[in-house]
């Protein structure tokens, strides 16, 4: 709370009163003091007279609501000078009282004032929010591979391509979809997500299309379904391998056709709809195993974006880790600095087979549990080095040449950028080699076959 007035004694009792209520004031002679205190205390209200020196309270108001919006402001005015009051409020002040002031009727304005403000703010940090977790260009990483991404991501996101994320379970599949809807012509319409290996197949039908009123027990009213939710926007179908076969029929022929008929009834409905696709298993090896058309697949698959596995561009770990720390603790309100050498080198250990899931949960935990100032190893919840021995990091004691040979591997095609040419001729072996043993570790879409 800041009140500014140019009567000293009017502020000091004023600012002396609002404290007995519980509010935290600052107070100014005038305008342009106001605005300088504004610059360093962002108060959620002023409280500001309307006739002062240098910078009158109408000038303070313009200036402020300006660069200050979520701030709100009540102004003080004699009798005589109501209209100038109302002209305030035209300018948008919240309210105003007249002098001599009412004590209740002065706290029971603030008090509205105060509530409005703090909306006006929490709104302006989710829109924050909203932006930093949809824009492509703040998915961190600057290993080369999160570079080719993330250009993948621009030249796609304008066009109307269907799109199909490719990713283990925890590397942000959902965060490029939204970035290519936000970064789309289509980002002022809805984006709709539906993970398809969360429903039944009964469910799943009438979720994606809609149904008709009677068309099965329980289905009291017509109900739109996804696809008719994202009209004019993006539909993000998650976990895409698991849809049922029958029902890859429907959604191919939406696909080819852009139409469908919801469960139940006969009205051919159309709709404009981009849909991006996303899996963790190979599409290709599921056609070949029977479970997924094979004409449906070429549909999905007008562009790929492959999501690279954390442990295939370990460089980005420190980085993803200092920015979960810094959000964990301000949420927290934990006044963290960072990490001990043991811990980073932990973090750099790990296999992370949860990928960035796994370690943005690893240290919101880290980041609830460490007492002092930084996290430290035994803050972590991974295992021990002998534990994690099978994993890539540091060479320990008693390792097998099994062992031994993955970490060799794998770390050497991490410091190649994923060339399995230039990684067999550092090692001395050969590239067929190299691919056997990730296919063998299950790793194979994890690197490039190029030099």
């Amino acid at each position: 709370m800041l009140v500014v007035d140019d009567e000293t004694h009017a502020r000091d009792a004023l600012a002396e009163i609002l404290a007995e209520e519980g509010y935290e004031t600052a107070t100014a002679a005038d305008g342009l003091e106001a605005l300088r205190l504004m610059e360093e205390l962002r108060p959620d209200v002023v409280l500001t007279d309307l006739k002062m020196p240098s910078l009158d309270g109408l000038g303070l108001l313009d200036r402020g609501k300006a660069e200050y919006p979520e701030t709100s402001f009540v102004v003080m005015t004699a009798f005589g000078t109501i209209d100038t009051a109302v002209e305030a409020i035209r300018r948008g002040a919240e309210n105003y009282v007249t002098k001599p002031l009412d004590v209740g009727t002065v706290t029971a304005l603030l008090a509205r004032a105060m509530d409005k403000a703090k909306l006006a703010r929490e709104a302006s940090e989710l829109r924050e929010r909203l932006h930093e977790t949809y824009d492509f260009s703040r998915i961190l990483g600057e290993h080369p591979s999160m570079r080719r991404l993330t250009q993948v991501i621009a030249q796609v996101a304008p066009s109307r391509a269907t799109v199909l994320i490719h990713g283990e379970s925890g590397t942000g599949k959902e965060l490029i979809a939204a970035a290519i809807h936000e970064n789309s012509k289509r980002k002022s319409g809805p984006f709709v997500r539906l993970n398809c290996a969360a429903l039944a197949e009964s469910l799943l039908e009438s979720e994606l299309f809609g149904h008709e009123k009677g068309s099965f027990t329980g289905a009291m009213a017509r109900r739109k379904g996804r696809f008719e939710q994202a009209d004019g926007g993006t539909l993000f179908l998650d976990e895409i391998s698991e849809v049922p076969k029958p029902l890859q029929v429907k959604l191919l022929r939406f696909l080819q056709e852009r139409e469908f008929e919801r469960v139940g009834g006969n009205e051919t409905i159309r709709v404009d709809v981009r849909v991006v696709a996303a899996t963790n298993r190979d599409l290709k090896q599921c056609v070949q195993d029977g479970t997924f058309r094979e004409d449906l697949y070429y549909r999905l698959d007008v562009v790929r974006v492959d999501v690279p596995p954390l442990r295939a561009r370990r460089s980005d770990i420190p980085i993803l880790a200092h920015h979960f720390l810094h959000r964990f603790a301000k949420e927290n309100e934990r006044a963290l600095e960072g990490f001990g050498d043991e811990a980073m080198k932990a973090l750099l250990a790990h296999a992370w087979p949860g990928n960035v899931r796994e370690l943005e949960n690893a240290i919101e935990r880290a980041v609830v549990l460490a007492p002092g100032k930084r996290i430290e190893r035994e803050h972590l919840p991974m295992p021990t080095p002998a534990a994690e021995a099978g994993s890539v990091g540091a060479f320990v004691p008693g390792m097998t040449l099994a062992e031994i040979e993955r970490i060799a591997i794998l770390q050497t095609l991490d410091a190649c950028e994923g060339s399995t040419g230039k990684a067999a001729e550092m090692l001395g072996i050969s590239r067929r080699k190299i691919q056997y043993r990730l296919k063998e570790w299950g790793m194979g879409g994890d690197v490039e076959d190029s030099d």
